[in-house]
């Protein structure tokens, strides 16, 4: 968030948040006795990525006036599918007033919760003017799930104007090294090499390494990081798609796919790929009855 005296003293907090190291960025917040509202917002966000949304619901009451209530909101629609549509208008309605006059997290959670809805146009009139790092971040996320890798060029410029250095910088950097693709591929698992070897392993910079590889059809050193992955968490969401996708690319075994797909549609039942799945499996059924076969009878019937 906002940098200054006070926050650079949650530097290792930010780093283990922005690499998907949760609860070591938990364990640093409750190292620091002294109070503060980014330690918290860092903390709550990390139970809210570990999907403990309990803890952020019991511990941020519907009557918190400070920022922290986006986050108690963050965690209603991620639990509670009944409740997205109402917490989407409340937000609608928040951003109609002067945005700048808003904490910077309230502009973040609105931002991840379109980004969520899959309406990147308004998640993007939010988040326009606004230069905090992870702002322009979620800003490159948007221009990239529209395919506009040229103006997400733009905001990586603007990104290392105002940090190269930053983590946040380098994995935008290397997110962007991913959908350009071909030789800048390589530069995008440096990049996460460089971040393993700076913090730590996660999931998150090791399933980047696992992308970067499939898109240079290196699928024997994706699967063996893949392999990792699931040994750490064999349910996480991301590795659950990368080896759906490289399961695809290889061809080896369709009963793998089968097996991933059927994980992910039990498991992960509100993730964006179940939604489009579940769209289009009934588009599909919809189809056949609509131009399948009027008779049902069987050949032997008919050949009768």
């Amino acid at each position: 968030m906002n940098r200054n005296n006070e926050v650079s003293e949650l530097i290792d907090v930010e780093n283990a948040f922005y690499i998907g190291n949760y609860q070591t960025c938990i364990n640093e917040c409750n190292k620091l006795s002294k109070p503060s509202l980014e330690k918290d917002i860092f903390m709550y966000r990390s139970y809210i990525a570990q999907h403990k949304y309990r803890v952020v619901l019991d511990e941020i009451k519907a009557t918190n006036d400070t920022p922290l209530l986006a986050l108690r909101y963050l965690a209603e629609y991620m639990s509670n599918s009944g409740r997205k549509e109402a917490i989407v208008s409340m937000f609608d309605e928040k951003f109609q007033g002067d945005i700048n006059e808003l904490h910077v997290v309230w502009i973040i959670v609105g931002a991840i919760i379109y980004c969520n809805e899959e309406t990147y146009e308004t998640a993007m009139k939010v988040l326009v003017g606004n230069f905090n790092l992870e702002c322009l971040s979620l800003h490159m996320h948007c221009l990239l799930k529209m395919a506009r890798v040229d103006l997400a060029k733009q905001v990586a410029t603007t990104m290392q104007e105002k940090d190269d250095d930053a983590t946040l910088t380098q994995l935008s950097q290397a997110w962007l090294n991913i959908q350009i693709g071909g030789e800048k591929l390589q530069d995008a698992f440096f990049i996460f090499q460089d971040l393993c070897d700076k913090f730590s392993p996660t999931l998150l910079l090791l399933n980047g390494q696992a992308v970067c590889y499939i898109g240079q059809q290196k699928y024997d050193d994706a699967e063996q990081v893949l392999r990792e992955c699931l040994n750490r968490d064999p349910n996480n969401y991301d590795t659950l798609i990368n080896l759906l996708a490289l399961s695809q690319q290889r061809d080896k075994n369709s009963s793998q796919f089968s097996r991933y797909l059927a994980q992910i549609l039990d498991d992960h039942k509100g993730s964006s790929l179940v939604s489009a799945y579940n769209k289009r499996q009934a588009e599909f059924d919809r189809l056949v009855l609509q131009f399948g076969p009027s008779n049902t009878k069987a050949i032997d019937e008919i050949v009768a």
